[in-house]
């Protein structure tokens, strides 16, 4: 049988340069169409392409940063967490894992890789995603487009980002790309943008500190934060390291043995999730927003284009005079007291009925149930007050603070605000009294769940920290402290009502004292017949002076301070005895910079000659004796602080409040502590006083300033006579020589 085979039809010559004719006709079609898209793209048919301008100044939101004076950031604020950094302050590592995980002929190309381009584009005209952008093309996206899941519109944008990375090439550097691309990237983690923001918040340390396998682990999360995430999936971010720290060998920028025992390591994480709130000095951070948007509006400083400035959005740079190291210490010193303090406090109000106990205490249960987030919350949900209520009345979960720590505990809302009332509040700022520069600012004990701060927006009765202005009238008109006057009541009369303050018996010195042993036990009635011989008027002059804003009426019962004031002003006023009688504007903005760092603002402090340099000396020798044999010695005895050291505690009526505001040559710190409302106080003045409820804290804090040598706060130091010398006499003993003298003068005169 024969077997036949069916011949291959062979192409002739003709058909040849047929399929040829075709096949170069679609070749040159599809030049000529990426071509004419090119040039659509170039002249902005399929959108702007960003200007020579643009790219000078790419748009991004970049937060500010609180800096403080020993150059820490204290905080941010933002939109999206990104602070920028240079190239210097880049890790070889982060640059070495970035080229060799993103773009390994980065530094071959001039912004696009033609040997993958095009099968990029292929794969996109098909609808499927493929990767390997340059590194450049992706910082033209992240800068100037919003990626579209449309594939058509997707082609577009790949062309107008392939002319973007070419123009990004022309204009910078390399290293400048390099830098960018990294400010510019998503790390995820609750909006954390940039190296600097990823750094602080995974490691908390500095891009320039990253070693090879943090570098490993920050870079692999670049395509995929989400996915990568340490927190949520740490096996995959781990796998996600091991790939890039391969890549890494494979360009030779670890070896193979360097990069096998990385692989080994755990993630090692140190994570801080950066909040507002978080980080140091957040009521001092949260004074400053308002004051620097004050600033900018008073002064009329806007951007180049004249909009204004943006905190949350343009990079700005706040100086400060806050140092890192005294707030930390001012906070862990008021952590470490008022914990113990609070125990106090619960023990001595302990099974009592608190509404009967307490005036209005009712009323300011309910007020601080209508002033909650969760009444205005229920009543934005359309809730009438009988449901709302019912709501505080019904146990649910909610989240107390407490000195050991936030808890979730269930519990009446209702009880929560209860809870709240019945907590202590606390403030302090330290300040340099010749230069004004505020060093420490803590303006309450828990800005996440009580926002006011009391060190400047806050004012409160000072009680006794308001007698040395009386005293410093006195000596300013020839008084020596060794004066001795006869404690007995003193009825004033002339300012309405005839007043006579009242004192108590067990604190009151008998017979005839002098007036520095007066302050220094802070006797009322020998300070209402000092008042009664200078009279209100030029006391509450003197006041003004000392930058007390708020009213003080001239009436004799403003020496045992019957007036408000705040932490801030009182601090500030007692610097003017530690220098030289100078009052010295409180300053806590050094300058502002912006992103480039160009200087936007420069404070300049304002200086006032309050009261003579004499009687500014004198007075620190006054309040010398409170810590010497008044009210302030437990910081000697208690605390061991024997140096150059003067102060004066307050307490006010019903022991409301509780001050104690502490002056050396080089740092005078004002400290308040009381309730949210003056109704809820301690019981018993022995434990409400100043001495008890605020000189701790301060003793807490100066002894860890003085064990910090760095610092240059100085045990040794002592406060500076005038000039001039001193003319009043300061030896009770050569004084009371001098008035037998004078005494027997008179009596050969008078005979």
């Amino acid at each position: 049988m024969k077997t036949t085979y069916n011949k291959k039809p062979t192409l002739s010559s003709q058909d040849i340069r047929h399929y040829n004719w075709y096949i170069w006709r679609s070749v040159i079609a599809l030049f000529v169409l990426v071509a004419i898209m090119f040039t659509l793209t170039i002249f902005d048919v399929f959108g702007q392409l960003p200007s020579f301008r643009d790219l000078e100044n790419p748009k991004s939101n970049l937060a500010s940063e609180v800096i403080s004076s020993d150059k820490q950031v204290l905080g941010t604020y933002y939109v999206q967490n990104r602070s920028n950094v240079t190239y210097k302050e880049l890790s070889p590592n982060v640059i070495n894992a970035l080229i060799a995980t993103e773009d390994k002929r980065f530094y071959d190309h001039s912004g696009i890789d033609f040997g993958r381009s095009f099968t990029i584009f292929l794969h996109l005209l098909i609808g499927q995603k493929q990767g390997g952008s340059t590194i450049t093309q992706q910082l033209a996206k992240n800068l100037f487009t919003e990626k579209s899941n449309n594939p058509f519109v997707r082609i577009t944008q790949k062309l107008q980002e392939w002319i973007t990375a070419v123009k990004l090439e022309r204009h910078y550097t390399k290293q400048e790309i390099l830098t960018m691309y990294l400010n510019k990237v998503d790390f995820g983690a609750y909006n954390t943008y940039g190296i600097k923001s990823a750094a602080r918040t995974y490691f908390n340390t500095t891009p320039d500190k990253l070693t090879p396998d943090q570098a490993a682990l920050l870079i692999g999360m670049v395509n995929g934060p989400g996915i990568y995430s340490p927190i949520r999936h740490p096996k995959n971010a781990i796998n996600r390291r091991n790939l890039v720290l391969n890549r890494m060998a494979e360009q030779g920028s670890l070896s193979e043995g360097q990069a096998a025992e990385l692989k080994q390591k755990p993630l090692g994480l140190d994570f801080h999730l950066n909040t507002h709130i978080d980080g140091p000095a957040p009521y001092f951070r949260s004074v400053l927003k308002k004051e620097v948007q004050k600033i900018f509006k008073e002064q009329n400083l806007n951007r180049p284009d004249g909009t204004p400035y943006d905190l949350d959005r343009d990079g700005l740079k706040i100086y400060t005079t806050i140092d890192a190291t005294m707030q930390q210490y001012a906070e862990e010193a008021q952590l470490e007291y008022m914990k113990n303090l609070q125990v106090q406090f619960n023990d001595h109000w302990r099974g009592q009925n608190l509404a009967k106990s307490i005036h209005n205490f009712k009323f300011l249960v309910n007020q601080g149930m209508l002033k909650s987030d969760r009444y205005k919350q229920l009543k934005a949900q359309g809730l009438d007050d009988e449901d709302i209520k019912t709501n505080f009345n019904t146990p649910d979960t909610v989240n107390l603070f407490t000195w050991h720590g936030n808890i979730d505990t269930l519990m009446k809302p209702i009880d929560s605000i209860v809870y709240s009332k019945m907590l202590l509040r606390n403030a302090l700022m330290s300040m340099d009294p010749t230069t004004g520069y505020v060093k420490a600012w803590v303006g309450g004990t828990n800005f996440e769940h009580f926002k006011y701060d009391q060190v400047k927006n806050g004012t409160r009765q000072v009680g006794s920290t308001a007698k040395p202005f009386t005293y410093a009238v006195a000596i300013d008109n020839g008084y020596s402290p060794c004066m001795k006057i006869n404690n007995v009541p003193d009825t004033i009369r002339g300012y309405g009502d005839p007043w006579c303050p009242r004192s108590s018996p067990s604190e009151t010195l008998p017979g005839f004292i002098t007036l520095r042993q007066a302050l220094a036990h802070s006797q009322n009635w020998v300070t209402a017949h000092v008042m009664s011989e200078v009279k209100p008027e030029p006391v509450v002059e003197l006041i003004k002076k000392m930058g007390i804003t708020s009213a003080v009426p001239p009436y004799p019962s403003i020496c045992l301070g019957t007036f408000d004031a705040s932490v801030f002003e009182m601090t500030a006023a007692y610097s003017v005895f530690a220098n030289h009688g100078l009052w010295t504007e409180p300053t806590y903005i050094l300058r502002i910079e912006d992103k480039n760092g160009n200087v936007l603002y420069t404070h300049t402090p304002k200086v006032v000659q309050a009261m003579n340099p004499q009687t500014a000396y004198v007075m620190t020798y006054m309040l010398k004796g409170v810590i010497e044999e008044g009210t302030g010695a437990r910081l000697g005895y208690k605390y061991g602080l024997h140096n150059p050291i003067g102060g004066k505690t307050g307490t006010t009526q019903n022991n409301s409040d509780g001050w104690f505001i502490g002056i050396t040559p080089q740092l005078v710190t004002g400290l308040w502590t009381g309730c949210e409302d003056r109704d809820i106080a301690f019981q018993s003045t022995r434990l409400g006083e100043g001495a008890n409820s605020a000189l701790p804290i301060f003793a807490i804090y100066m002894k860890k300033v003085y064990a910090n040598p760095a610092l240059g706060i100085k045990k040794t130091v002592d406060f500076d006579a005038p000039k001039n010398g001193v003319s009043i006499v300061l030896d009770c003993g050569q004084y009371t020589q001098q008035q037998q003298g004078t005494n027997e003068v008179d009596k050969k005169l008078d005979f």
